[in-house]
């Protein structure tokens, strides 16, 4: 069972959008049982186009194609695949009824370009879209299926679960896949800290995944049945957690910033945060999460001295004799805006980006990450690399995770 993903537009071409539709529908394809053999980039022009679906219609089972179903004038999907089809496009009046209604109920003049859209082939099945204003649709020919979608990722998820997946058998030797996501090590310390990896081969493929916040693990399960990969990528899961267990902060699209969350919720704590080197980004996580309010009281950037002592109370002396990035100061800071803001948790942040400013006592790429609390206050040193926006990234992570370690602490029975 093979398959082929085509993704259209000239604006993944150039390098101007990240093709996330690409990789969405893969992992989806792979968890079905489905063998991506294919994935095409392809401009909006017509001639590739056609050119594009011919042979992957002629080497696969089934075509995925997302993009170009919009109303203005690049926007070639329809038409090209109404040709290579032999399909009439006519008006659906019930589709532009909902058009209209759609764009009233958004307080909205539809515009008359917008009628393009009730244009439909009259052999293709249409598959509803319920975020946006394009509808999907399905040609098949010669038993084979081909599938063409919105572009815009949050319609062409959406229209996945519930007008694609539904028409697509599971393969015959299904697959399972777990990303198990882990941060603190680096990807040789976790390869030997996993041990023997040829066992753990015995049940699924392995991969790492570095990444500038952490380093994924990518587990693939086969069976010949969907409980015999179900098991098996348990096996390989329990084999992680007990040998880097303590490093793994969540599953697949999980984020530090929600594991973190589940925490704080969990145990009804809230936090606040004391900003330098991070800019904010670390607030900013933390407010990724629905319901942050409930944990999340304020966050501030202190980016110079002065704002760190009129504003968190850190002393004078402290910055003289320690300097700004400086475990005390990081400390300071910490406590100063739990004081502040009445919180159980203080984090703070200061430390040196880079490209410019460090020195050989705090080289660029230093960080002291402060944690306070109504029981200690303490600060962790990290050393990372000289990229601006890579180490504010990994800051910001490191702060994350020092305090899901500390709620972990907390939350741990023997602390009960």
């Amino acid at each position: 069972m093979k398959a082929e993903i085509i993704s259209i537009g000239d604006e993944l071409l150039i390098g101007q959008v990240v093709n996330t539709n690409a990789s969405f529908l893969a992992r989806k394809l792979t968890e079905l049982g489905w063998e991506v053999r294919w994935i095409t980039t392809v401009g909006d022009h017509a001639e590739d186009l056609r050119r594009a679906l011919l042979v992957a219609l002629e080497r696969s089972d089934v075509v995925i194609a997302t993009g170009g179903l919009g109303p203005t004038h690049d926007d070639i999907t329809k038409h090209v695949a109404a040709e290579l089809f032999g399909a009439k496009l006519v008006r659906n009046e019930a589709l532009l009824q909902r058009l209209q209604r759609v764009f009233a109920e958004r307080g909205l003049k539809m515009a008359k370009v917008n009628e393009e859209q009730a244009l439909v082939p009259d052999t293709a099945e249409l598959l509803e879209n319920t975020r946006g204003t394009a509808p999907g649709l399905l040609f098949e020919r010669n038993g084979k299926r081909c599938f063409i979608l919105p572009g815009v990722p949050v319609e062409m998820n959406v229209m996945w679960e519930k007008a694609v997946r539904p028409r697509l058998p599971v393969g015959p030797r299904p697959r399972r896949q777990r990303t198990v996501r882990t941060t603190g090590l680096p990807e040789s310390t976790l390869f030997e800290k996993l041990g023997q990896v040829e066992e753990l081969s015995r049940w699924v493929q392995v991969a790492f995944l570095p990444k500038a916040a952490g380093v994924d693990i990518r587990l693939t399960a086969r069976g010949e049945t969907e409980r015999e990969a179900d098991e098996k990528l348990q096996r390989a899961v329990t084999y992680v957690l007990e040998r880097v267990g303590e490093y793994v902060y969540g599953y697949d699209q999980q984020n530090l910033e929600d594991a973190v969350a589940e925490l704080l919720f969990a145990g009804k704590k809230t936090v606040a945060v004391a900003e330098s080197c991070t800019g904010g980004l670390l607030a900013h996580k933390l407010t990724n999460v629905s319901g942050s309010s409930e944990y999340f009281e304020r966050g501030v950037v202190a980016y110079s001295n002065r704002a760190k002592m009129e504003i968190l109370g850190v002393p004078e002396a402290t910055l003289v004799r320690h300097g700004a990035v400086s475990a005390e100061t990081a400390e300071a800071m910490a406590e100063g805006v739990r004081q502040l803001s009445g919180t159980d948790f203080g984090v703070a942040t200061t430390g040196i980006a880079g490209p410019t400013g460090g020195t050989p006592e705090k080289p660029v790429g230093l960080v002291f990450i402060g944690l306070a609390s109504a029981e200690r206050v303490f600060s962790k040193r990290f050393l990372f690399f000289k990229d601006r926006l890579q180490n504010k990234e990994r800051f910001a992570q490191a702060a994350l995770n020092l305090l899901r370690k500390e709620l972990l602490t907390l939350n741990s029975p023997q602390r009960r």
